[in-house]
Protein backbone atom coordinates (compact mmCIF):
# COMPACT_ATOMS: atom_id res chain seq x y z
CA UNK A 1 0.00 0.00 0.00
CA UNK A 2 1.37 3.39 -1.01
CA UNK A 3 1.43 6.12 1.58
CA UNK A 4 2.59 9.74 1.62
CA UNK A 5 4.34 10.63 4.85
CA UNK A 6 5.13 14.23 5.76
CA UNK A 7 7.73 15.51 8.18
CA UNK A 8 9.38 18.78 9.14
CA UNK A 9 6.57 20.79 10.68
CA UNK A 10 6.95 22.66 13.93
CA UNK A 11 6.90 25.97 15.71
CA UNK A 12 8.90 28.90 14.35
CA UNK A 13 8.97 32.65 14.88
CA UNK A 14 7.81 35.03 12.20
CA UNK A 15 10.56 35.58 9.66
CA UNK A 16 11.97 32.12 10.21
CA UNK A 17 12.20 29.10 7.94
CA UNK A 18 11.02 25.52 7.86
CA UNK A 19 11.48 22.72 5.36
CA UNK A 20 8.75 20.17 4.87
CA UNK A 21 9.40 16.78 3.37
CA UNK A 22 7.02 14.20 1.96
CA UNK A 23 8.06 10.72 0.94
CA UNK A 24 5.97 8.11 -0.79
CA UNK A 25 6.42 4.69 0.70
CA UNK A 26 5.41 1.30 -0.64
CA UNK A 27 5.63 -0.28 -4.06
CA UNK A 28 5.63 2.62 -6.52
CA UNK A 29 5.60 2.43 -10.29
CA UNK A 30 5.32 6.18 -10.92
CA UNK A 31 4.11 9.42 -9.36
CA UNK A 32 2.55 12.33 -11.21
CA UNK A 33 2.28 15.90 -10.03
CA UNK A 34 2.90 16.42 -6.33
CA UNK A 35 1.81 19.32 -4.23
CA UNK A 36 1.37 20.88 -0.85
CA UNK A 37 -1.94 22.08 0.54
CA UNK A 38 -2.71 23.71 3.85
CA UNK A 39 -5.73 24.12 6.06
CA UNK A 40 -5.98 26.70 8.81
CA UNK A 41 -8.60 26.42 11.56
CA UNK A 42 -12.02 27.40 10.27
CA UNK A 43 -10.80 27.70 6.69
CA UNK A 44 -10.96 25.54 3.61
CA UNK A 45 -7.99 23.54 2.44
CA UNK A 46 -6.03 25.52 -0.12
CA UNK A 47 -3.30 24.75 -2.62
CA UNK A 48 0.08 26.15 -1.64
CA UNK A 49 2.27 24.84 -4.46
CA UNK A 50 2.58 21.97 -6.87
CA UNK A 51 5.25 20.54 -9.11
CA UNK A 52 4.81 18.32 -12.15
CA UNK A 53 6.83 15.25 -12.89
CA UNK A 54 8.86 17.35 -15.30
CA UNK A 55 9.61 19.99 -12.69
CA UNK A 56 7.18 22.75 -13.65
CA UNK A 57 5.96 24.61 -10.59
CA UNK A 58 3.05 26.77 -9.56
CA UNK A 59 2.46 28.72 -6.34
CA UNK A 60 -0.36 30.42 -4.54
CA UNK A 61 0.01 34.18 -4.72
CA UNK A 62 0.29 34.35 -0.94
CA UNK A 63 3.52 32.33 -0.90
CA UNK A 64 5.24 33.39 -4.12
CA UNK A 65 8.79 34.51 -3.49
CA UNK A 66 8.84 32.92 -0.02
CA UNK A 67 8.19 29.21 -0.58
CA UNK A 68 10.00 26.86 -2.94
CA UNK A 69 8.74 23.44 -3.95
CA UNK A 70 11.09 20.78 -5.27
CA UNK A 71 11.08 17.04 -5.82
CA UNK A 72 13.46 14.13 -6.01
CA UNK A 73 11.98 11.57 -8.36
CA UNK A 74 14.57 8.96 -7.42
CA UNK A 75 13.39 9.18 -3.83
CA UNK A 76 9.70 9.62 -4.63
CA UNK A 77 9.79 12.73 -2.49
CA UNK A 78 8.64 16.33 -2.57
CA UNK A 79 9.85 19.20 -0.43
CA UNK A 80 8.61 22.63 0.56
CA UNK A 81 11.16 25.19 1.67
CA UNK A 82 9.34 27.92 3.55
CA UNK A 83 11.18 31.18 4.21
CA UNK A 84 10.07 34.51 5.64
CA UNK A 85 7.25 32.77 7.43
CA UNK A 86 4.28 34.79 8.62
CA UNK A 87 1.71 34.05 11.33
CA UNK A 88 -0.89 33.65 8.59
CA UNK A 89 1.08 30.67 7.28
CA UNK A 90 0.01 28.75 10.38
CA UNK A 91 -1.89 25.67 9.27
CA UNK A 92 -1.77 21.92 8.87
CA UNK A 93 0.18 21.21 5.70
CA UNK A 94 -0.73 18.19 3.58
CA UNK A 95 1.23 16.48 0.86
CA UNK A 96 -0.73 15.30 -2.17
CA UNK A 97 -0.28 13.56 -5.45
CA UNK A 98 -3.03 13.39 -8.01
CA UNK A 99 -1.62 10.17 -9.45
CA UNK A 100 0.34 7.60 -7.52
CA UNK A 101 0.71 4.38 -9.49
CA UNK A 102 1.51 1.10 -7.82
CA UNK A 103 1.53 -0.55 -11.25
CA UNK A 104 1.11 0.66 -14.81
CA UNK A 105 -2.65 0.18 -14.44
CA UNK A 106 -3.28 0.93 -10.78
CA UNK A 107 -3.22 4.64 -10.02
CA UNK A 108 -4.97 6.79 -7.45
CA UNK A 109 -4.82 10.13 -5.70
CA UNK A 110 -3.15 10.15 -2.32
CA UNK A 111 -2.91 12.45 0.67
CA UNK A 112 -0.51 12.50 3.57
CA UNK A 113 -1.65 12.69 7.16
CA UNK A 114 -0.63 16.33 7.58
CA UNK A 115 2.01 18.16 9.59
CA UNK A 116 1.40 21.20 11.79
CA UNK A 117 3.20 24.44 11.06
CA UNK A 118 2.82 27.19 13.64
CA UNK A 119 4.32 30.64 13.14
CA UNK A 120 4.40 32.89 16.19
CA UNK A 121 4.41 36.66 15.94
Amino acid sequence: QVQLVESGGGLVQAGGSLRLSCAASGSIFSIGAMGWYRQAPGKQRELVAFITGGGNTNYADSVKGRFTISRDNAKNSVYLQMDSLKPEDTAVYYCNSNRVCATARTCFASWGQGTQVTVSS
